[in-house]
């Protein structure tokens, strides 16, 4: 009896937290839908929210139009675009970030971790070199993350030492190297034209995403994303250990190799979408576990949403000025004050 009864109360618990976790993604994503739509709205050229609306609408079904040419290029050309794209590199950072974060079981672990964002920085920067256009420095970055985590995956194998920190610090190493060379092709660029367009997309920005960029850069995205996901459960024990793991049947190599593959993807496909944006990845997986615990299988779905609408957040702030600061700036500042709160709460309740 005594253990039926203990059955019945962790299935009791389980389901109470199943239906918790629910609530907690279905507030966030009307949330989200909130700002989504507030993003679509607000910048230099306002528009108000019942003419969003049926401009959205008429994208997909006949509505009478009561909206001017101007407005409707605005919301479904310029805004649309750039609120998608803010969505799915929010989302991937962030939840890349928190697989790397259990997988490694470092909470101090970002999403660059393997040389990813260096990597992607040189093919972009080659790229504007050679005169590319915008296609053509998304695929140059896209192909040097991929290019620098094939470096740091063949250090170890080189020096014959399959450990997750021989990884780490080949990610360091390749990180470093690729600084290098990215500071001789800015010391080569021509300081007048390719210098500053270097540095600002180095800085992080989503002033050029179109739809043909999210036509092949989303898929990847949701792909990966998907995955990730769909393993959180196994993610999360990983990050109990290496006995405790192999003690529950997880294939230690396999399995976190396919969560290194996927979230490196996620950071590659961000980082050629984007630029490099920092902290997102560090920052909002602590917040998601600072919410609803430790345990990735709820902490992973409530980060995809949560970062989704910070990275809009974000993105709107950029831009309502009219001057197009920087993601990087604004994410820094947004940040660091957020992320020390975040670490003194934590230290206060444990």
């Amino acid at each position: 009896m005594t253990l039926r009864a203990d059955r019945a109360a962790v299935s009791e618990r389980s389901k109470s937290g199943e239906r918790s976790l629910a609530l907690t993604l279905l507030v966030m994503g009307l949330g989200l839908l909130f700002l989504v739509i507030a993003a679509l709205c607000i910048g230099p050229y306002a528009v108000s929210v019942e003419q969003t609306l049926e401009i959205l609408a008429s994208a997909v079904a006949p509505v009478r139009q009561t909206w001017s040419a101007m407005a409707q290029t605005v919301i479904l050309d310029v805004r649309l675009p750039r609120v998608l794209g803010a969505l799915l590199v929010g989302s991937a950072l962030a939840v890349a970030g928190a697989a790397y974060q259990s997988t490694f079981r470092n909470p101090l672990v970002s999403p660059d971790l393997l040389g990813v964002s260096s990597g992607a920085c040189i093919g972009a920067a080659v790229a504007i070199l050679l005169g590319a256009g915008v296609a053509g420095i998304q695929g140059a970055a896209f192909a040097g993350g991929i290019a620098a985590v094939a470096c740091t995956v063949t250090i170890p194998k080189l020096l014959k030492r399959d450990s997750t920190i021989t990884l780490v610090l080949s990610g360091i190493i390749v990180g470093g190297f690729c600084g290098s060379i990215l500071g001789l092709i800015k010391y080569l660029a021509d300081p007048e034209t390719e210098l500053p367009e270097i540095v600002y997309w180095q800085m992080g920005s989503l002033a050029k995403v179109d739809y043909d960029s999210l036509a092949y850069i989303a898929p990847v995205i949701l792909a990966s994303m998907a995955v990730i996901i769909g393993m959180r459960w196994r993610i999360n024990v990983l990050s109990l250990g290496d006995h405790e793991a192999k003690a529950l049947g997880i294939n230690l190599k396999l399995e976190r190799g396919i969560v290194i593959l996927f979230a490196t993807l996620l950071t590659a496909s961000a980082t050629c979408l984007a630029g490099t944006v920092g902290w997102i990845g560090l920052v909002m997986p602590h917040l998601a576990r600072f919410i609803v615990g430790p345990n990735t299988y709820r902490s992973i779905p409530v980060v995809t949403i949560m970062a989704a609408g910070f990275m809009l957040v974000v993105d709107t702030l950029a831009r309502v000025t009219g001057i197009e600061i920087p993601l990087s700036i604004l994410t820094g500042f947004i940040g660091t004050p957020f992320f020390i709160v975040l670490l003194a709460r934590q230290k206060a309740m444990s």
